[in-house]
């Protein structure tokens, strides 16, 4: 059989699934989310200020931009076990122009010898690890729904669904970290997330090959 052929069949096959593949595509998800937040309100808990910080676009802003790209990469994620489907990249980058705009305007808000300190801030260190391990039931379970269907790009579908574990996890973590400067958002943030992606990557092309 073709590769083209095979593919239509599965596509075939994927519409006609029963509704269990759908509870398990977003239920697996659901409960692994709801692992992340449990785990980061018992181990870190919300910030002290957080009724203060609400009031900052600084705060608002981290957590919409998390947020927005936490929902956009687990659609994607999803809608990647039909093997018809194929990863679309624009609103994702859309979502992190925005940050890029707002670190624009912290540049051009603070005084030059402000940008290390804030870019430093307090929590680096945290930040680097906390992502990274509340990202692991989302992770976990993304990739285990993901295996209902059929990617036909494993390591991308893989890779998305390490962003999207990476972005609940920032999400979450959001709520705990002092440290609202865009600029230190993009950083650490940032780094963490790659490696939660790449990890999801890696065990995409393992796991969902087919």
């Amino acid at each position: 059989m073709r590769t083209d052929d095979l593919i239509n069949a599965l596509a075939a096959d994927a519409a006609t699934r029963p509704p269990k593949a759908w509870l398990r595509l977003w239920l697996l998800p659901a409960f692994g989310i709801a692992v992340a937040l449990a785990a980061m309100l018992i181990e870190l808990g919300v910030r002290g200020d957080i009724a203060a910080a609400a009031g900052t676009w600084r705060f608002l802003l981290k957590l919409m931009v998390a947020a927005m790209l936490a929902l956009l990469a687990l659609r994607q994620a999803i809608s990647l076990y039909r093997p018809q489907a194929a990863p679309r990249l624009a609103p994702l980058l859309a979502v992190l122009a925005v940050l890029g705009l707002a670190v624009l305007a912290e540049l051009l808000l603070l005084p030059r010898e402000a940008w290390l300190p804030r870019l430093v801030g307090r929590n680096a260190a945290v930040c680097m690890v906390a992502i990274p391990l509340l990202s692991l039931a989302p992770l976990a379970a993304l990739l285990y729904a993901l295996r209902a269907g059929a990617p036909r790009h494993a390591a991308q579908a893989g890779a998305l669904a390490g962003l999207a574990s990476a972005a609940i996890a920032a999400s979450f973590y959001a709520l705990h970290c002092p440290d609202d400067s865009p600029l230190f958002v993009l950083t650490w943030y940032g780094l963490s997330s790659l490696i939660v992606t790449g990890l999801g990557a890696l065990l995409g092309h393992r796991l969902l090959r087919w």
